[in-house]
């Protein structure tokens, strides 16, 4: 459901066909039988666009989406899958002057190396922990992605007064 209120990025074409093909596809369950059916699988090629709409991650803080650079790596990958049937929705905590800090509820892989941060960097914390910055620091991370088109005053102005709540989905 989450999904079709974001919308993903398609054009209002694209996201009419995407309306059709689901009432379609709810009206062809409601006639079959009751028997289950295995879940359809993502295309093998990776450069697939099909594969690449279905494992985009959408990133909110405080109901703002943001685009974010994920990164490639097993943490995200992840991620992905944790945030498959449902939103992941983290309160964060201002901690350090320089970052929001929260519980991800699950133990992600890790690949921690020493990494100097920047504002607007995602990062993967003690492998439960997700940390998004709007100042600098150095430590031993996992990287996530980094928040694409805000300035770190736009970023310290967001992340740099109260606690927020980051929500995470996949459309």
């Amino acid at each position: 459901m989450v999904g079709v209120l974001c919308g993903c990025g398609k054009t209002d074409a694209e996201q009419k066909n995407s309306f059709s093909s689901a009432d379609d596809t709810v009206s062809e369950i409601s006639e079959q039988s009751t028997e289950a059916k295995p879940e359809p699988s993502l295309p093998n090629d990776e450069n697939s666009e099909e594969k690449t709409m279905y494992s985009k991650l959408t990133f909110a803080v405080n109901g703002e989406e943001l685009s974010v650079e994920w990164a490639d790596n097993e943490s995200v990958e992840a991620l992905k899958k944790l945030a498959q049937y449902e939103p992941i929705t983290i309160q964060m905590s201002k901690y350090g002057g320089f970052e929001q800090v929260g519980s991800i509820g699950a133990s992600l892989p890790k690949n921690d190396i020493q990494t100097t941060t920047q504002p607007g960097d995602i990062i993967l914390y003690s492998g439960n922990q997700l940390v998004v910055f709007y100042g600098s620091n150095s430590w031993s991370y996992t990287k996530l992605g980094k928040i694409q088109g805000k300035s770190s005053d736009e970023l310290t102005e967001m992340l740099g007064k109260d606690d927020v709540t980051i929500t995470i989905f996949r459309c």
